[in-house]
């Protein structure tokens, strides 16, 4: 932790005073080097914040004026006291959702609605399968999912943790210590998964090929395992099965339109309360170590977030 200086909004930008900021696995790549964005350090983690706008930048109009409680989305820069966005990136946050909720929000949602929605087409009734439920992304997939009025299946490494995912309202649980695919197969009458949501890659993205239903999508999420998964193009030729990859952010960059629309969608799902992010702890920003431990150690169920 280190002082810098106060920073100064530039045409269109608003400067936030961060109230929090939420813990995501890419920030923990990002410091490692090993994301797809490449920070040069020293550099300043943090990609979904919430807070209270502290000063407008030269041009700023509209609805979000100083005082206003937003929360945004930023690719580094939100472990921090301030952080200057622009106007647009930044959305109000609605009154029933705590600033630790809304800052676990928007890039675990948005992965989930492009994944569930815009790239496998799940439908009611339909069975979803969720790898890595525990975790943020996995979470909002299980909340999205019965959403969209699917059947839900979580899978995890740790009973305690897939009770709480339960609780937030999976159908099923499976730990995959013991393997899950036979699970799978009995929970759906021998079908298999329509739509299986996957985070983890490595031996789950391997199992979850036998348990897939034919005419299935295997959405590809990361690799939370470390491992890079590989698939013999026979299986999903036999299966007839399709394997889909998920990069939120760059849907929304590819296709603007459904990008602001994405966006809209699930911020308008948590005006009506229709989601429940679960903020698994708030951590102050000077223990920001902490946080990033507890996620690589799998302890979280949910986010874990900083507040300055």
């Amino acid at each position: 932790m280190r002082d810098v200086p106060m920073p100064e909004p530039g045409p269109g930008e608003v400067r936030v005073r961060v109230k929090a900021a939420s813990v995501n696995f890419p920030d923990l790549l990002l410091t490692q080097g090993k994301y797809q964005l490449k920070l040069e350090p020293p550099f300043t983690p943090g990609m979904d914040f919430s807070g209270i706008i502290d000063k407008l930048g030269p041009g700023v109009t509209g609805p979000l004026r100083e005082g206003t409680d937003v929360a945004g989305g930023v690719r580094a820069g939100a472990f921090a006291e301030f952080i200057c966005v622009p106007v647009e990136g930044l959305q109000k946050k609605p009154p029933a959702m705590s600033f630790a909720a809304a800052a676990s929000y928007s890039a675990a949602y948005l992965t989930a609605y492009v994944a569930l929605v815009r790239r496998a087409n799940l439908q009611p009734g339909e069975t979803l399968l969720v790898h890595g439920a525990s975790g943020g992304v996995g979470l909002a997939a299980v909340d999205v999912g019965k959403l969209l009025g699917a059947t839900v299946i979580a899978t995890g490494g740790s009973d305690e943790k897939l009770e709480k995912v339960v609780a937030h309202g999976a159908d099923y649980a499976i730990n995959v210590d013991q393997g899950f695919r036979d699970k799978v197969k009995t929970l759906t009458k021998g079908r298999g998964a329509d739509v299986i949501y996957d985070p983890v890659g490595g031996d789950v993205f391997d199992e979850s090929v036998r348990c897939i239903a034919f005419d299935g999508r295997l959405l590809v999420i990361g690799f939370t395992s470390g491992r890079i998964a590989t698939v013999s193009t026979n299986m999903p030729l036999i299966k007839g099965f399709s394997v889909v990859g998920v990069r939120a952010g760059e849907y929304g960059r590819q296709f603007p339109e459904k990008g602001r629309e994405n966006v809209e969608t699930i911020w308008q799902w948590a005006r009506e309360g229709k989601v429940n992010p679960r903020v698994h702890a708030e951590v102050p920003l000077e223990e920001a170590m902490d946080a990033f431990a507890m996620l690589w150690n799998r302890k979280v169920v949910g986010k874990v977030v900083v507040t300055p």
